[in-house]
């Protein structure tokens, strides 16, 4: 990707230390001495221009996020748009849990310390189709191994693509790491628009044209593992419960036996 920046971008980035972090390496194992808290760290790789992880601060203040990207034209467009979201909906634009930090994915190690972070969002990655290229690609079992080292005892990637063919190498990719996956959509928005979710700015444009979404949660921490377990058996059991409650209230149809004599 080539992006033709401003002048005098590099200087916009450095006059905002509050929210823009140009080196991740003074801040690997204390981000939360730059957020101030001990909230839970959510991490967007790949950003773009940060329409999701903006959204997603406003939505969430008990969340810190991360969004990472390499190019300062896409970081000052964060920047601009993070600030833009925060004035709207807080009437600040200062966002008080919001880092923009401009660093190559392939170093994620370190950026981040050990059971740092507690979610990461993969949104529209680019799919490197080619299957020589297969190794750049964020699902790739060599990052998702960096994934889980960063991961804590909660620790969850969530991942949405329009690319099947990026969505089913995932899955086998998950799948051959033995790792967990719940709520696996092959068209997240077939209904409806689930506005529940924060969409991107591609997302938006792909639902607009009636394009697939394929989305899917990987739980990888011991404790998100457990809930998430617990969470299935608390369902099987009220699906348990609810099919003995119908079989007792539906009226019998069997033939009634009368004893004669």
């Amino acid at each position: 990707m080539r992006l033709r920046g401003r002048k005098g971008i590099l200087e916009s980035l450095e006059a905002q230390p509050e929210l823009v972090v140009l080196d991740a390496a003074p801040h690997k194992g204390r981000w939360r001495e730059f957020f101030g808290n001990d909230r839970p760290i959510y991490v967007e790789l790949g950003m773009g221009k940060g329409k999701f992880i903006s959204d997603m601060s406003v939505r969430n203040p008990r969340v810190n996020y991360i969004g990472v990207d390499m190019y300062d034209e896409l970081i000052r467009r964060a920047s601009e748009k993070a600030r833009n979201a925060w004035e709207a909906a807080r009437g600040t634009d200062r966002p008080a849990n919001l880092a923009l930090l401009r660093a190559n994915i392939e170093g994620i190690e370190n950026m981040f310390a050990p059971g740092e972070v507690q979610r990461i969002h993969l949104n529209f990655s680019d799919p490197w189709p080619k299957a020589k290229h297969a190794r750049r690609r964020l699902t790739h079992p060599r990052f998702v191994a960096k994934y889980i080292e960063i991961l804590n005892e909660y620790g969850e990637i969530h991942l949405k693509t329009d690319s099947q063919t990026l969505f089913e190498f995932s899955l086998n990719s998950f799948a051959d790491m033995e790792l967990m996956m719940r709520n696996v959509s092959l068209h997240l928005h077939r209904d409806e628009v689930r506005d529940d979710l924060v969409l991107t700015e591609y997302e938006s444009k792909f639902v607009e044209r009636g394009n697939n979404i394929h989305r899917v949660e990987v739980v990888v921490g011991e404790k998100a593992i457990a809930a998430h377990r617990a969470a299935k058996r608390d369902a099987q059991r009220k699906d348990q419960a609810a099919e003995t409650s119908t079989d007792v209230s539906e009226p019998s149809t069997a033939p009634t036996v009368t004893s004669e004599g």
